[in-house]
């Protein structure tokens, strides 16, 4: 039996993750192979997961905790993709404020399943509005404890991938791989946008790669990380909206998005990432925005109108679940009331993630 390669895929809360395994799949797709993706989340309703399945991929999703502590889970998933896809390339989208991945899940994976998948090396994708302020010890809005975070992921990476370039003039991308190198001179640097594609050939090459990759077993302070982990707050929310008339879904997406990005500057909670989809019978849009100082954008646009439409808004900020909760719903019903519509609130989680509890830890790579 031919082993599935498998590919996972690091990167902090609003890094380009999602976006980036869209164009891997696409990528992967060209050459012929079919491609199953597993999404991960502290919770249920994830924006990634329906955004990929509206592209038409075949995607399983592992809620509840990170791919660490629902090891069993991931292996599970990929199974079910393998049983009715039956794909050649697995990719993993981790929660986005995970880390100590190589010894909780790459390791295990070589070990444990080595008949079964051939591991990628493990890219991390390096988020530059947040990125450059932990590195050049800036105030980021995050604690050090959650900046904490951020460092040990670069720190595992076999490749930290700059994305996000397109936003970045020459000198700004030169700049931050300078501060990157000085600080994380045992990985591999590429420059990518996920976005527009540019520099994301080699970035495949990387994944193409056979050999000691996925061996950066970290020394890690779990009771830092838990501590980090906590001070986010999140949200996953289902929403149905009716109206009378026909509405502009993009421009609905973005009142939404700014709204929700405004009320958390005013409380003084820093945006790690906020993402809203809208799914219609005809059309989707999907909405982002990754820190106080970034600028909304539609990632994916509908360019229609709609008189129905279900809502997924995922956020995580630093600031009280509650707080996040209570304005979410203020922002969308305000939102909905100046197209007519009616809101119907379906599924609501709002949280603090729980202390990660690996399912196994590696502390020597085996493999």
């Amino acid at each position: 039996m031919n082993r599935v390669r498998f590919v996972l895929v690091g990167g902090f809360l609003g890094a380009g993750k999602t976006t980036t395994l869209a164009r891997l799949a696409r990528h992967y797709q060209s050459r012929g192979q079919k491609v199953g993706i597993v999404t991960n989340d502290q919770a249920q309703n994830l924006v990634d997961t329906n955004s990929l399945r509206a592209q038409g991929l075949a995607v399983e999703e592992v809620p509840g905790a990170c791919f660490c502590c629902r090891f069993e889970d991931l292996v599970a998933k990929i199974g079910s993709l393998q049983a009715g896809e039956r794909p050649d390339v697995i990719l993993a989208e981790p929660v986005g404020s995970c880390t100590d991945l190589v010894a909780t899940v790459v390791q295990p994976l070589k070990d444990l399943y080595g008949m079964r998948f051939s591991v990628a090396p493990y890219p991390v994708l390096f988020k530059p509005s947040h990125g450059q302020k932990i590195l050049g010890g800036a105030e980021s809005g995050f604690s050090p404890k959650a900046s904490y975070i951020f460092q040990k992921q670069l720190e595992e990476a076999d490749a930290i991938v700059l994305n996000r370039i397109d936003e970045l003039s020459p000198a700004e991308v030169a700049e931050l791989s300078a501060l990157v190198i000085r600080q994380y001179p045992q990985a591999t640097i590429l420059k990518i946008s996920a976005k527009t594609g540019a520099g994301f050939e080699a970035l495949t090459e990387l994944l193409d790669q056979e050999g000691a990759f996925g061996r950066r077993i970290l020394s890690i302070d779990y009771d830092t990380y838990a501590e980090g982990e906590a001070e986010l707050g999140w949200l996953n929310s289902s929403v149905q909206l009716t109206a009378e008339k026909a509405f502009d879904l993009d421009a609905l997406l973005m009142e939404i998005i700014n709204g929700i990005g405004s009320a958390m500057r005013r409380l003084g909670g820093e945006v790690a990432h906020l993402k809203v989809i809208g799914i219609s019978d005809a059309t989707y849009a999907v909405a982002n925005l990754v820190s106080n100082t970034s600028t909304a954008e539609l990632s994916l646009p509908a360019k229609s109108e709609v008189d129905s439409v279900d809502l997924v808004v995922n956020a995580r900020v630093a600031i009280d679940p509650e707080d996040l909760r209570r304005e979410m719903v203020r922002v969308v019903e305000t939102a909905a009331g100046h197209v007519g519509a009616k809101v119907e609130f379906r599924q609501t989680q709002s949280l603090r993630p729980g202390r990660p509890v690996p399912t196994h830890r590696y502390t020597q790579p085996v493999g």
